[in-house]
């Protein structure tokens, strides 16, 4: 699924682009339980996807694309999340709504992000079916963040390793129809603005994490059923 892109490209982010390329969710992964918790078997959950745009930073280490969501919002409004939306009838695919709904966003052309995997999905207790896509930003320079003012109140990046260490981090549990989880919590500083990551947006970023650095959190996790219909113990073996 990648393209290539004008100009020199990391090392580092062809190595990681090709090994991600490999990737592929289980079968049994690509449809989250829906008889459990409280969704109904005849459920027919609406569709989302989320862009997970990895970059390397000045000092080498790999970022991630970030925006905290408008104040004005009438649902989530001021919390972190990845670019990305509901799909709509004109998309072609997953692939196609997390590009448009970036450029839409925080007017990242795709034509600068290599598409190198999808991978599992992610149910919500909303009925919507969340499909994260992981692409590669090679070219950041290129990059100039026009937020939708609507929709997005600021953009930032975070270091993508910050979702397996135990730093900066708490959790609160929870319960869903019997289903006890942990909910995360990733504080981070920028400048003087701090922000929380938190929620599904959490839980896909510990994900993607384990599997760009090969290793698990050094944390339990312990995330609700819900999402993907696997327990953490099976997940931990993909």
């Amino acid at each position: 699924m990648a393209s290539e892109n004008r100009g020199e490209k990391s090392q580092k982010l062809i190595s990681l682009s090709r090994r991600l390329s490999l990737y592929e969710p289980p079968p049994h992964l690509n449809n989250p339980a829906r008889r459990q918790h409280g969704i109904p078997k005849s459920a027919n959950p609406k569709r989302a996807a989320v862009l997970i745009c990895i970059f390397e930073g000045n000092d080498g280490e790999l970022r991630v694309i970030l925006t905290q969501r408008s104040s004005q919002l009438s649902s989530h409004s001021g919390e972190v999340a990845l670019p990305g939306g509901k799909r709509e009838e004109g998309d072609a695919d997953d692939i196609a709504t997390a590009l448009r709904e970036a450029k839409e966003e925080i007017g990242l052309d795709p034509s600068l992000v290599d598409v190198v995997t999808v991978i599992e999905p992610y149910m919500t207790r909303f009925h919507v079916t969340v499909i994260p896509v992981i692409g590669i930003l090679f070219d950041k320079k290129a990059f100039n963040p026009t937020p939708d003012a609507s929709e997005v109140e600021s953009v930032f990046d975070v270091p993508l390793e910050m979702f397996l260490k135990n730093e900066n981090r708490r959790e609160v549990e929870d319960e869903w129809m019997g289903d006890k989880f942990l909910r995360h919590f990733f504080d981070y500083q920028s400048g003087e603005k701090g922000f929380i990551i938190w929620a599904l947006t959490a839980a896909i970023l510990i994900r993607v994490a384990t599997l760009v650095y090969q290793r698990p959190p050094a944390f339990l996790e312990r995330r609700p059923t819900l999402w993907n219909g696997i327990p953490d113990k099976d997940l931990a073996k993909l």
